[in-house]
Parts: structure tokens; sequence; C-alpha cells
């Protein structure tokens, strides 16, 4: 090869590696397709028109009533907001209309939160079964019955769904035919939504322990004790933690407890994990921002308390309150950004998307905030 054509070469490998480059940079999509939005830890790092210099300019944009309280968490993907609620129903609604595309009635109250992967809807259900629903349609693909109530959300990895229930089982299921791969029993009933990372699940109990289980098995790898409750874990940088009677960082791979943060009155939100801090809402009536590492806090915000489980995007952390309002905090210091009083109780989680926000309220509705 002549020194002409090792130039033309190089250059055009450099193009295809910098092309490359390119639209892998620009493959990071906003969407919020589970409750733990994908990472375990309730960040959007793809979101890029919210921040905290626009975020104070948030208003309603549209609301969708159902016909009962509204517990369960918004998913968001391809521009569709998908949502249980105590009627039974599962709801798709158009992102930025409000108006309703499909509902799909189960047999119970919907307190999960759905999962969107490869086109389909997965949820749980008080009737006891996990949902698999065509996305676009909500025609039903599969139903499996677990023994108890799902409350739990459901967590799609590698073709997998992962999902816990009343009767002290997780299970694994198929995500194509919902037949099951295993299942595991924890103590008592599993109403956390479990957190999948590296090969392995991570799910709370009401038995006050946390559980590690291997993925493609259900074997259980370690168990920890953090206190009461049934919280769902996050998992970052090989640490999973987890808000009971109070805020645990525990070692991925062992269970062995890193630190620990008093939170008084408990909480039962999952916390939110984003560039090296900790986002806990707590009954005391803080939201908590703690170092990542140490547990040391940064910051905490009254808010009135709540269940509501922050999320984090673009350097803000959203929040839900008992006293019916919807807040936005600097994620870095704390200081009060927007807040929405929706007036009725505020359970459900955030989800932002695409320069949206999503919530439930105890009023039945889902309430959509964005910019003019």
């Amino acid at each position: 090869m002549n020194r002409i054509s090792r130039v033309a070469l190089i250059l055009c490998v450099c193009f295809v590696s910098l092309a490359w480059g390119q639209q892998a940079a620009g493959t990071c999509i906003s969407n919020w397709s589970e409750f733990h939005r994908t990472n375990m830890r309730r960040w959007n790092p793809c979101e890029k028109v919210l921040s905290i210099n626009n975020v104070g300019k948030l208003r309603l944009k549209w609301t969708y009533t159902t016909g009962n309280s509204v517990f369960s968490s918004p998913a968001v993907a391809n521009g569709v907001v998908y949502v249980g609620s105590d009627d039974g129903n599962v709801y798709a609604l158009n992102a930025k209309t409000g108006a309703k595309l499909w509902n799909y009635t189960t047999g119970g109250f919907v307190y999960s939160s759905p999962a969107v992967a490869n086109g389909v809807v997965y949820v749980g259900s008080e009737d006891g079964h996990v949902y698999a629903l065509t996305a676009s349609t909500g025609a039903l693909l599969w139903s499996s019955q677990t023994g108890g109530v799902v409350d739990s959300s459901p967590a799609v990895v590698n073709g997998v769904v992962y999902v816990g229930s009343g009767n002290g089982t997780v299970r694994a299921l198929n995500a194509r035919t919902g037949s099951k791969l295993w299942s595991s029993f924890t103590d008592v009933a599993s109403f956390s939504s479990p957190a999948v990372a590296s090969g392995v699940v991570y799910v709370g109990s009401v038995d006050s322990d946390m559980y590690a289980l291997n993925a493609k098995t259900g074997a259980k790898l370690w168990s920890s004790t953090v206190g009461g409750g049934d919280s769902s874990p996050a998992v970052a940088n090989g640490v999973v933690y987890v808000g009971q009677d109070n805020v645990y960082a525990l070692n991925a791979s062992t269970g062995t407890l890193l630190w620990t943060y008093n939170a008084f009155y408990g909480l039962i939100s999952l916390p939110a994990v984003a560039q090296g801090v900790v986002y806990v809402d707590t009954e005391d009536p803080y939201v908590y921002a703690l170092n990542a590492s140490t547990g040391a806090l940064l910051w905490s915000y009254d808010t009135d308390g709540g269940d509501s489980s922050p999320a984090v995007a673009n350097g803000v952390a959203y929040v839900g309150s008992y006293n019916g309002t919807v807040y936005a905090l600097n994620a870095k210091t704390g200081a009060l950004l927007w807040s929405y009083a929706i007036g009725n109780i505020v359970q459900s989680s955030p989800a932002v998307a695409n320069g949206m926000v999503y919530v439930g309220s105890y009023d039945g509705k889902i309430y959509a905030f964005g910019l003019k």
C-alpha cells in the first residue's frame, strides 16, 4: 500500500469513527421506561430540556382522570405515558396531549408501575397476575398468576421479567411467553420492586431483609437485615441503597453494611442515585441528599413527608408529597426551584422525560407538566 493510500485509509477510518461516535453519543434516549428507569437508580442522564435554569417555568400541560386513586408511577416510552390506577385499569396516554390511546382492565387495583420493553408493557395487579400487553394497542399477550398480590413494579432485563409477589416469592418470567423461569422465596411477602444489576436481582421483603439473588437461577447469594419496611433498592457503582427504618448502603457483592443514615421516622420510597448523591424521601418529613460514599448529609428540604420516590434529571430532583404538592429542587443545594399544589396526596413517583414531568395523585388524575 502506498503512502497516499495509507493516508486515505486513515482518514476514512477516522471519519467513520467520528461518525460512529457522534451517532453513539446521540443514541441517549430520554424515555423513562420503568420505575427504576432501567439504570436501577431513578436518574435520567439523557434529559436535556428541563434544567435548573428553566424548571421554574413549568406549567400544567394536561390532566387525565381515571376512575380511582393513582399510586402507580408513570412509565414514558416513545411518546406514550403508561400508568396504572386503583380502578383496575392500565392506561396508555398520548404524552403530549393526554389523550387516551387505550386501557386494559385487570381484576384488581394496579399499584404496580408499568415497565415497557420491546413494544410490550409489563405490569402487576392486586388480582395476583403479571400482565404483558402490546404497547401500541393494549392487547393481552399473556398473563401469569403469582399466587399473591403484585404491587411490585417489574424490572425487564435481557428478555426476563423480574417481579415480587405478596405470597413471598420473587419470580423470573420469560418476557415473550410469560413462562416461569424460576421463583425464589423470601420469608414473607415482597412488595418491593426488584433492581437488577450485573447478573444479580436485589429485592426487599416484609421480613426486613434485603435479598440478593442470582438472576439466572434465583439462588440466594446473600441477605442482609435492614430494619422494618418493604422498600425497593437502587443499585449504583457496586452499592445497594435502600430506605427502610433508616437509609442503608450495602456492598452489592456481599451485603456488608457500608453506612447508615438515621431517617428518624423511616421511609419506604426508593432512593434515587445520581452523580455521587443519594436522594430519599422520608416521613419525618424531609427529602435528604446524602453523599453516596459516606452517607454524610449534604442537604435536606421539608416537603411535609411522603412515600413518593425522587426522580433526578439534569441537576433537578423531583418529588411528590403527602401535602399534595410536587416539588422540583436544585439537586446540588436543595433550593426550591418550582412547586405545584395538586391539592391531594402524591404518593406516585414522578417520571421525567423529553422536557415533561408526569405524576399521579390520590385524586385519580395523572398530571403532566412542561414548558410553554
